[in-house]
C-alpha cells in the first residue's frame, strides 16, 4: 500500500507542480491557494467528511480507500511547483515543443530527470508518511487481513492484556523498511529538499 501510494503521490504530485509551475491558466491563483491553504487543516477535521465522501463514490474498499486520497497532498504538489520553477527553465521546455514532442512526453522525457533530486526527497517524505499512519487505516479497515502495520502493531494492545515482547519485535521489523528507504535515498532527500530554499 504505502509503495502504490508513494509512486501515485510521486507521479501526480510532479504533473500538478508542473502544471502550477509553467502554464497559465483562468483561476490558477484561487485554486493554489486553496490547494496550499488546505496544509493548515488539521486531518482530524476532516476524517469524517472524507469517509463520508469516499463511501458514497463506491470507494470504501479498503485497498482504494487506503491509496485514493493521498495521491496528491498538497504538500507534494507545493514541493514540486517550487522545485519545477528553479530546475526546469523555460528554454529547455520551448526547445522540445519546437522538437515536435507533445506536452506529456516533453513532461516524461524532460522535466521528470531534471527533478529527481525532489522527486527522491517526495518520494522519502511519502512513503514514510504513508507507511506510519494510523488513524485513517483504523477509521476504514475493519478486516484484519488490510491492516497496515501501525494498524497490527496496535492490535497487540488488546483487552485481554499487552503483549509487549511482540509489540518490541514487531516495532523493530516496521522500522527495517523505512531505515532502507531512507539510506537508498538520502541523497536525494537532502538535496531535493534544499534545491528551492535558494533563488537562481
Amino acid at each position: 500500500m504505502a509503495t502504490i501510494s508513494t509512486v501515485a503521490t510521486v507521479f501526480f504530485s510532479s504533473l500538478a507542480g508542473f502544471g502550477f509551475a509553467k502554464y497559465e491558466f483562468r483561476g490558477k491563483k484561487v485554486l493554489f491557494d486553496v490547494m496550499f491553504s488546505s496544509l493548515a487543516v488539521p486531518f482530524a477535521v476532516i476524517v469524517v467528511p472524507l469517509f463520508i465522501l469516499v463511501a458514497k463514490l463506491g470507494l470504501a474498499n479498503p485497498f482504494f480507500a487506503l491509496i485514493v486520497p493521498w495521491v496528491a497532498p498538497a504538500f507534494g504538489i507545493f514541493m514540486m511547483r517550487q522545485c519545477t520553477e528553479q530546475a526546469v527553465p523555460d528554454e529547455i521546455l520551448d526547445a522540445a515543443r519546437i522538437d515536435g514532442c507533445s506536452e506529456f512526453r516533453t513532461f516524461w522525457t524532460v522535466v521528470l530527470p531534471l527533478l529527481r533530486p525532489a522527486i527522491g526527497a517526495l518520494a522519502v517524505w511519502s512513503f514514510l508518511n504513508t507507511y506510519d499512519t494510523l488513524l485513517w487505516p483504523l477509521v476504514i479497515v475493519a478486516e484484519p487481513e488490510y491492516y497496515t502495520v501501525p494498524l497490527g502493531l496496535q492490535a497487540l494492545f488488546g483487552a485481554e492484556g499487552r503483549q509487549y515482547d511482540l509489540v518490541m519485535a514487531g516495532s523493530i521489523l516496521a522500522a527495517v523498511p523505512a531505515l532502507v528507504i531512507f539510506v537508498l535515498l538520502r541523497k536525494q532527500l537532502v538535496s531535493g529538499l534544499t534545491a528551492g530554499a535558494v533563488k537562481g
